[in-house]
């Protein structure tokens, strides 16, 4: 258990991809880390694409960058959402100038365009939003995960494995 008594915040809205949420959760408690997740309400129930439903354990408005190990941004639609909220926005921006772990899957990856936190990083993401990437000054990467710094991202589903152990050595790293 290489991570006790490190606190990931995993971000949720609508509509997330089910295995890019759950599979890095549960990769990140097998290591002994406490996973919460927030988004727009606490307490509000968010259903992922397939009908997996992920309890609010916090609200946005209640995160603090100083009390977060690590990040997590599922992908699915769940993304195009959570960009929205300019505290999300805070958070990311926080996190990424204090050098902790932000794992970013799929679409999760439009997140950080709007933290505008990619120009000049290496990352990879779903082809789809491949453009996005760029036009926010990253370079893009057809690979499974690409870590630069304490950015994790991967493409999608059958990259997991990668990105989960990529997003668990990122955590031993500063612990």
């Amino acid at each position: 258990m290489s991570l006790n008594n490190q606190t990931i915040i995993c971000l949720l809205d609508d509509e997330f991809e089910d295995l890019e949420l759950w599979y890095p959760v549960y990769r990140v408690r097998e290591e002994g880390a406490t996973v919460l997740y927030a988004g727009p309400e606490k307490g509000k129930k968010h259903i992922g694409k397939y009908g997996v439903p992920a309890v609010a354990d916090l609200s946005y408005d209640e995160l603090d960058s100083a009390k977060i190990d690590g990040l997590l941004v599922p992908g699915g639609w769940a993304p195009d959402k959570i960009r929205r909220y300019p505290k999300v926005l805070d958070i990311v921006r926080e996190m990424n100038d204090q050098n902790k772990p932000i794992g970013q899957i799929c679409h999760a990856g439009w997140v950080l365009v709007s933290a505008k936190i990619l120009n000049g990083r290496k990352v990879t993401s779903t082809p789809g939003i491949r453009d996005d990437m760029e036009n926010a000054g990253a370079e893009w990467f057809d690979e499974a995960v690409v870590v630069d710094g304490n950015l994790i991202s991967a493409r999608r589903p059958p990259d997991l494995p990668e990105y989960g152990q990529a997003f668990v050595e990122a955590l031993r790293a500063r612990a």
